[in-house]
C-alpha cells in the first residue's frame, strides 16, 4: 500500500454495501488529466459498478494526489477522508515515471482513487450512483508530475456487470480513418492528371 493511503481502522461496514442494490449495465468512471494554463487539472465523472469487486474489511483515509510510477491516483478534496475499499480489478501498474506522492493543491467532489490493488469510493457509496470530482495541481506540467500521456484502463466484472476506471492523460489520439487512404490516392492522381493536362 502506497503513501497515498493511510490505514486508520478495521471494520466490516464495507461488506454490506452491495446487498440488494440494482446497478446499471456497462457503467464507467473516467478521469481526464489536462494541462489548463499553468496548472494540471484532473476531472472525474461517471459511475462505478461494485458488483464484480470484493469489499475489504479495512477503511482508509487519504488525500487527493498521484504517484505515477505506482499507478496511484486519487481525485477530489485534498483533505484526508475515510473511504470504502475494494479489490478484484486488473490494470496498469504505472502511468509515468514520477516517483513519490504529488498532492493536489485543491479539489472538490467525491473522493475516488485507484492505488495498487485497491479501488476507493466514498464511504457508503451505492453501486451505480453518479460520481463527480476535480483536483488541481498548481504550477505543474505533465513533465514535472512525471506522467506519460495516453489512456490507462483498470477493468473488472463480466457481462452486464463489466466496468472500468479509465485515466486519460492529455488529448485522445484520433486515428486516421482507413477509408481516407483511397481518397488521398485518388486526390493525388487527379492532381497529377490536372498538371499533366496543363503541360500539354
Amino acid at each position: 500500500m502506497s503513501a497515498l493511503f493511510r490505514n486508520t481502522a478495521i471494520g466490516a461496514a464495507a461488506l454490506g454495501l452491495c446487498a440488494g442494490v440494482a446497478v446499471p449495465a456497462q457503467a464507467a468512471y473516467i478521469v481526464t488529466l489536462q494541462q489548463v494554463g499553468a496548472n494540471v487539472v484532473a476531472t472525474g465523472s461517471g459511475t462505478i459498478d461494485l458488483t464484480g469487486l470484493t469489499p475489504t474489511d479495512t477503511t482508509n483515509d487519504f488525500r487527493s494526489g498521484i504517484i505515477p510510477n505506482t499507478g496511484a491516483i486519487a481525485i477530489g478534496t485534498p483533505i484526508f477522508e475515510n473511504e470504502d475499499l475494494y479489490t478484484g480489478f486488473s490494470g496498469p501498474s504505472s502511468f509515468g515515471s514520477g516517483v513519490g506522492t504529488f498532492p493536489s493543491s485543491s479539489g472538490s467532489g467525491d473522493k475516488v482513487a485507484i492505488d495498487g490493488d485497491l479501488l476507493a469510493v466514498p464511504t457508503g457509496y451505492i453501486s451505480g450512483h453518479a460520481l463527480a470530482d476535480t483536483s488541481i495541481y498548481d504550477a505543474a506540467t505533465f513533465a514535472t508530475l512525471g506522467v506519460t500521456p495516453g489512456t490507462y484502463e483498470w477493468t473488472w466484472g463480466t457481462g452486464p456487470d463489466a466496468d472500468s476506471f479509465t485515466l486519460q492523460i492529455g488529448p485522445v489520439a484520433v486515428p486516421e480513418p482507413a477509408s481516407s487512404l483511397p481518397l488521398l490516392v485518388m486526390g493525388l492522381a487527379g492532381l497529377g492528371l490536372v498538371l499533366r493536362t496543363r503541360r500539354a
